[in-house]
């Protein structure tokens, strides 16, 4: 499952305007990174951007071919499925056979057989987390993960990425809740928001210094 992530003088947009340059750091296998930073500064663009939902303005982005699971704001389900029939679906896109653990560490037994149209808002983001622990990826993008989701279902979820680094993964997470996972460091993009005179360029020094804290 091992696979590292590196990240070198990434510069990124949102709406063909740069909010991001000179992003470096490297993620390695059985580690979380937390993104932080106030709202708009570029968390979800730059998950986006690393599970090449859209193309950078620069930099470099290095990692295996089908490394990443990425869970975004939406859960990714099928309403008129039930929830066992929403895993097995993605169990069968990432070739990975049997889900019967996951329905267990996300607390989905007592709902297996209820469509996911059907489930309340924190059932729907279990479900929706359930897709990575049968993804088989080694790297989890998590942007905003613990929305919808009560204390006892973040813990549930803080087991499961405990897991997932135990075993040689590791997760890059977009989220404001201290999940209690001591192996997570967190990377503050504040200061590498652009600066208005950008036009696609990097930012070189500020982001080699990340690189050395996070490699």
């Amino acid at each position: 499952m091992n696979a590292h992530l590196t990240v070198t003088d990434l510069a990124i947009r949102r709406g063909g305007i740069p909010v991001l340059e000179g992003v470096s750091f490297t993620l390695q296998p059985g580690r979380a990174l937390v993104l932080r930073g106030p709202n708009g500064v570029g968390k979800t663009t730059l998950l986006r951007t690393l599970a090449g939902l859209q193309p950078p303005l620069a930099g470099t982005i290095s990692m295996p071919p089908d490394a990443i699971a990425y869970s975004g704001h939406a859960d990714g389900l099928k309403a008129t499925l039930s929830v066992t029939e929403n895993l097995s679906f993605w169990a069968a896109i990432y070739g990975t056979g049997g889900f019967a653990p996951v329905l267990e560490a996300m607390n989905l037994e007592a709902l297996q057989g209820r469509l996911a149209g059907s489930l309340s808002a924190g059932q729907k983001r279990r479900l929706g987390l359930a897709r990575l622990l049968v993804s088989g990826r080694p790297i989890w993008m998590l942007d905003e993960p613990t929305v919808s989701l009560d204390a006892a279902s973040v813990a549930l979820f803080a087991q499961a990425v405990r897991a997932h680094l135990a075993g040689g993964g590791a997760a890059l997470m977009a989220t404001h809740i201290d999940l209690g996972i001591a192996e997570a460091e967190v990377l503050d993009l504040a200061p590498f928001k652009a600066r208005p005179s950008t036009a696609g360029g990097n930012a070189g020094g500020r982001g080699r210094e990340f690189d050395e804290a996070f490699a």
